[in-house]
């Protein structure tokens, strides 16, 4: 990979997000890592932006609702009984489960109000525009156990 990005290369970044009003949703002060090359581990859009791209450059990208994480679902949207909620989980908190499409979700808990608790299968930024600035930190050669993975391990990347 020398110090370029391309295929089978890892990557380190520095990833700030902002929503389309400028609102910071991510500050981009702890490196993401990932494996560049059509993995699924970044945007596509971003992911081109980056290809060749050297350490030490930053680029910019526009990040519609459908190239970031979609629409909402409102069919993600539930309630239930308080009583079937799993003891120690809290509000902030993620259970899975299965979504009407019959897929899993993770469903994030929004609130609990008297004897309902109320989930949300929607990432948190969907249906949100994004501004990406990322920044190469670092470039390597992935291993051949990353690329059989299709993820970077270690600082910044999946822990098995």
């Amino acid at each position: 990979c020398s110090s370029d990005l391309a295929k089978d290369c890892a990557v380190t970044l520095s990833l700030r997000l902002t929503d389309g009003h400028g609102g910071v949703l991510d500050d981009g002060r702890r490196p993401v890592a990932y494996l560049h090359g059509g993995y699924d581990n970044l945007f596509p859009k971003l992911e081109a932006a980056l290809e060749g791209q050297p350490v030490g450059q930053q680029v910019r990208v526009h990040l519609t609702v459908d190239d970031a994480f979609g629409p909402r679902d409102e069919s993600l949207v539930r309630t239930i009984p308080k009583s079937e909620f799993p003891p120690g989980v809290k509000v902030g908190g993620v259970l899975r489960g299965t979504g009407d499409d019959g897929a899993e979700h993770d469903f994030h808990v929004m609130k609990i109000k008297g004897p309902v608790v109320h989930l949300d299968g929607n990432h948190p930024w969907a249906g949100r525009e994004l501004q990406v600035t990322a920044k190469v930190l670092a470039v390597r050669d992935a291993s051949s156990e990353e690329i059989a993975h299709r993820h970077v391990h270690g600082d910044g990347g999946h822990h098995h």
